[in-house]
């Protein structure tokens, strides 16, 4: 055969592209916790008027053989045409039992009781007629959930999503299937910052103290959260001497307990800040429960700064803190009447009725 010719058969092969068979939708869905990333490639089919013949007909119970493919015993492709996959950029657990960061492919063996999801090394087979057990990566059951409306194009939902975790729901007619994933948030974001800190990133004093910040704030690995604090803080490396890099040094040196060295470094950065930075200093304070050092804080910048919106709203949240509520509603009231926009003016509005029933503030 030519040259010419086998080009030209191979070409007549070729698929132009073109809508899913049986009308069905492409789609794929991405959302991040904490920093993974969970992505599903699949393909949407429809009800298209078959109420009450999806559950159990269309998508049938269990294992079935399908009249192809080497699996005599094979789950749903949790979706229509192509394998359903799921990707996880970092280790994971589904309903608690822990799943590798990689690519796998999704199946589903229905029942209206329980279904069992699968999660399979195979991620590159169509469908599930090919399916083998022995590829399995992992597997959990979870129960099927009703709901009131209908869903005419199957989908993934996440919901309930926190910082740590989310739950991923195939809704398909009126049926949702709902797994549970987590990830090991503050674990993956710490091995993070330690392979940025170490490229270009970690060039500039405010990647040290971001990664220092956020052992603070989640009051973890503080003895390296206070190396990073330092390399911020040093002008000799990347550092800046500044009012945000010295408080947050201050910040890990309190949770140390070395309180008089977290002193001496708020000494140095109380004279340097503005006042919007010591105000939500602060008011961070208030929020780790350190009401007498979050008063400290706010009585120096109104001292420095008096009679100003953000120091008489500071003085109002630190008399608040210290459940002083006459003083509060005070201070409150002065900084009602400097409101710079109608935002502060409708949130001091909503502060007032708090302090005068005897309720902080903060």
């Amino acid at each position: 055969m030519s040259l010419a010719l086998t080009l030209f058969l191979t070409v007549a092969k070729a698929q132009l592209t073109s809508l899913p068979s049986g009308g069905n939708k492409k789609a794929a869905v991405t959302e991040r916790i904490g920093i993974t990333d969970i992505t599903l490639h699949y393909d949407r089919p429809g009800v298209k008027g078959r109420e009450g013949q999806i559950w159990g007909k269309l998508v049938p119970e269990g294992y079935t053989y399908q009249g192809y493919g080497t699996s005599k015993a094979a789950p749903w492709r949790a979706g229509a045409n192509e394998n359903t996959t799921i990707e996880f950029s970092t280790d994971v657990t589904v309903e608690g039992k822990p799943l590798p960061a990689g690519k796998y492919g999704f199946f589903i063996a229905y029942s209206p009781m329980e279904c069992t999801l699968i999660f399979s090394h195979n991620s590159s087979s169509w469908g599930s007629f090919f399916y083998d057990q022995k590829e399995d990566a992992l597997r959990v059951t979870v129960k099927p959930v009703p709901m009131d409306k209908e869903v005419e194009w199957l989908r993934y939902e996440f919901l309930d999503q926190k910082e740590n975790s989310a739950t991923v729901a195939l809704e398909w007619e009126k049926l949702s299937i709902p797994f549970k994933v987590e990830v090991d948030y503050v674990k993956t974001q710490l091995e993070s910052f330690r392979r940025e800190l170490r490229t270009d990133k970690g060039f500039n004093w405010n990647a040290w103290n971001q990664a220092a910040l956020f052992c603070v704030q989640h009051n973890t690995d503080l003895e390296e959260g206070l190396a990073w604090a330092d390399s911020a803080t040093n002008p000799n490396v990347v550092g800046d001497r500044n009012f945000t890099s010295l408080s947050t040094k201050a910040q890990v040196l309190t949770l140390l307990n070395r309180k008089e060295e977290a002193d001496a470094v708020m000494k140095e950065a109380l004279p340097i800040g503005k006042v919007i930075e010591v105000h939500q200093y602060a008011r961070q304070l208030i929020t780790r429960k350190m009401p007498k050092e979050a008063f400290d804080a706010f009585k120096l910048n109104y001292d420095k700064h008096p009679n100003e919106f953000t120091t008489n709203m500071g003085m109002a949240r630190a008399y608040s803190a210290t459940g002083d509520y006459k003083k509060a509603l005070d201070y409150l009231k002065k900084a009602q009447a400097q409101a710079p926009d109608g935002l502060n003016k409708t949130n001091i509005e909503k502060l007032l009725p708090m302090l005068q029933q005897g309720k902080d503030i903060n």
